[in-house]
């Protein structure tokens, strides 16, 4: 008979059915055997009743070790003691493989060691939960901006130039010349909001930043919307909107994954819109006045963020920073140059920024004088440069960090947990 995945179940009481999967827990008591049998849709105990079984296959069945590969037929029994309301009572099975010795056990692992067995952790209760929370915000961040009407285009990860600065740049040999993989699809957006309107990417993005923080990864994933004669407030809405709807998804779809990772679902459940603004050189007083040694002119360090975000119960929209710590594209204000249209989004609870982005400079000649100002040569940024001379447009968008997202909705300590494999400073393996 096909095999049933363990998540439709509850569809077949008093039915026979087949499962295949894998033993994620076993105990015997005498004449019973108690499986904990895992699909990745779900778990659930299967009992097997030593009378119902010759003694050989009793036995056989008892050497099952954990993480062995199975198929168990039997009768599907409602339970209210057990997790998901039903169990089976099996009537019998076949073990495709006897795992060896599973060197991730219930007792207290190192850091090091779980990463090391990266590729075998994911199988864990917490690492399934946070991995089906992650797919959850992805398909929420791809629903929004589908149901706007935004149109997804790819965005090469082989780039000429930098996008967000040259000192984080991988370098990768092109054949006869050199490319860089991409930091941000941002400026290939800008160049497809002119032909769209309204578009957005999604991909994995690259930054070789020396850093051993808790926020940092060389490779993430981003979502990055761009919107054709949009300006800075329209930037932060359309965030507030997607903030908003992927909290909401959460809640609604993944209630049983949170509480696996034991989330405090009520600091999710205050977030609504709109959320609170406050101006760069507001938020330069309040740290100050918190202790911070933040002058006027400088950028946040992740402490300067926490001690903003734990201000608030809600995510916080900090605007209009200083244009020489931005990246050469964003638009200065037209009444106060030396800050540009540019907006983070700061996570609370302390988990920072997980959104940045703004107006982008539309103008040919400021876009040539902030390319020299930034001592990026104007040659590999020609065609970026072509944007301004044919048809050019107001236009703003933003970047939105997978992972920092997964890490704040799960209440994370650390990125690593946020990807199925994550590049660390120091890791490349698995």
């Amino acid at each position: 008979m096909p095999a049933v995945y363990v998540e439709n179940v509850g569809d077949h009481e008093g039915s026979e059915i087949t499962l295949r999967g894998w033993v994620y827990n076993k105990r015997s008591s005498g004449k019973l055997q108690f499986i904990l049998l895992r699909d990745g849709t779900g778990s659930i105990q299967c009992v097997a009743f030593k009378g119902n079984f010759s003694p050989e296959q009793f036995d056989v069945l008892d050497k099952a070790t954990q993480e062995s590969s199975i198929e168990i037929r039997g009768e599907v029994r409602k339970d209210s003691r057990s997790p998901g309301g039903y169990e089976v009572d099996v009537t019998g099975f076949e073990i495709f493989q006897l795992a060896e010795n599973y060197p991730i056990t219930p007792k207290e692992h190192g850091t090091a060691f779980l990463m090391e067995n990266r590729h075998l952790w994911l199988r864990s209760s917490r690492q399934h939960a946070i991995l089906k929370i992650r797919h959850e915000i992805i398909k929420a961040c791809r629903d929004y901006f589908d149901d706007q009407g935004f149109t997804l285009i790819d965005t090469p990860i082989f780039t000429p130039n930098a996008c967000e600065g040259t000192t984080t740049l991988f370098e990768t040999q092109y054949f006869d010349q050199m490319a860089y993989l991409t930091q941000s699809g941002q400026l290939y957006n800008e160049a497809t909001a002119a032909a769209f309107g309204k578009v957005y990417c999604f991909g994995p993005t690259f930054r070789a930043e020396k850093s051993k923080t808790r926020r940092h990864l060389m490779e993430f994933w981003m979502v990055e919307p761009e919107v054709a004669y949009a300006n800075l407030e329209d930037t932060m809405q359309l965030a507030e909107g997607l903030i908003c709807l992927i909290v909401d998804r959460v809640l609604t779809k993944r209630k049983q994954q949170l509480e696996v990772l034991e989330r405090n679902i009520a600091a999710l459940e205050k977030i609504s819109r709109p959320f609170p603004r406050l101006s760069y050189d507001e938020a330069v007083k309040r740290l100050q006045a918190a202790g911070s040694e933040i002058k006027w002119g400088g950028d946040f360090g992740g402490g300067d963020e926490t001690l903003l975000s734990e201000q608030h119960s809600s995510p916080l929209l900090v605007h209009r920073y200083p244009s020489e710590v931005k990246a050469f594209y964003m638009q200065p204000d037209p009444d106060r140059p030396e800050v540009a249209l540019c907006v983070d989004l700061l996570a609370p609870e302390g988990y920072g920024e997980i959104i940045g982005g703004g107006q982008r400079v539309d103008d040919y000649d400021l876009l040539v004088k902030r390319l020299e100002d930034h001592k990026l040569s104007a040659e590999p940024f020609q065609w970026y440069l072509d944007l301004r001379k044919y048809g050019t447009f107001p236009h703003a968008g933003f970047g939105m960090g997978i992972e920092r997202v997964v890490a704040w909705i799960c209440g994370l300590s650390h990125l690593r947990e946020a990807i199925a494999f994550p590049r660390t400073l120091y890791r490349i393996y698995p």
